[in-house]
């Protein structure tokens, strides 16, 4: 059974075309956001948000040998926590993230990671191309979230899993309600607060195996798709 039915919300539009945020951005303003926030990125998002990587990374299920790809890889935090017996790529549009992404893996020595930088809306990879698809942190910032989710599906391969973790707007109507009020101010320092998932998912044409909340306080998701 699925878990979001076409349904209707309080305005009367359907979960397959209503719209995703009241937040607009570009490209060019996520760089900058992002450009600022590299610098302090780990100190600010590293500890708070760690738990949810650690989920995130039991619900992939990792193989020996498994093609990864994430997107949105940032300063390159999840790096060293993928077994070394797995390929990693991790894509970015921001040219400071992926600098330090680049030192933090040399440091280490992680010899089975690849940095690229890349446009999540277009990825350069043939179809069906990674086992696992992963997207941290990232669909609530991107200008188009659905069609970034469209492109990890595209190089996903068939039964391969597709993960975005991510703040969604509450189902709360009153929490909803200042979500979206707050979310052209919170979209500064690197997200957008009002993202709405069921609508995401819908328009993705994706259909969630489990749906997990993560990290305190828990008003982050951890959602696991299966490209059929």
């Amino acid at each position: 059974m699925a878990l979001f039915e076409r349904d209707r919300d309080e305005f009367g539009s359907d979960v397959g075309t209503r719209a995703l945020s009241v937040t607009a951005v570009e490209n060019d303003f996520v760089e900058r956001v992002y450009e600022k926030l590299a610098s302090v990125y780990d100190l600010t998002f590293g500890p708070t948000l760690h738990p949810g990587r650690l989920e995130a990374l039991e619900r992939m299920g990792i193989r020996s040998g498994d093609s990864i790809l994430e997107v949105g890889v940032g300063t390159g935090i999840n790096t060293a926590l993928y077994p070394r017996s797995c390929r990693i790529t991790g894509v970015d549009l921001s040219v400071s993230m992926l600098e330090k992404a680049r030192r933090r893996v040399a440091r280490v020595g992680l010899s089975n990671v690849r940095l690229m930088e890349m446009d999540a809306a277009c990825l350069t990879f043939a179809d069906d191309s990674f086992d696992i698809v992963y997207a941290p942190y990232l669909m609530s910032v991107v200008p188009d979230p659905v069609t970034v989710a469209r492109e990890m599906r595209r190089v996903c391969k068939p039964g391969g899993k597709i993960i975005f973790l991510n703040h969604f707007r509450s189902e709360s109507p009153v929490l909803s309600r200042l979500e979206r009020a707050i979310s052209p101010l919170t979209v500064h320092i690197g997200f957008k607060s009002d993202l709405d998932l069921p609508g995401f998912l819908a328009q993705a044409d994706l259909q969630p195996v489990s749906i997990e909340k993560v990290n305190i306080p828990r008003i982050w998701s951890l959602v696991t798709c299966v490209k059929q």
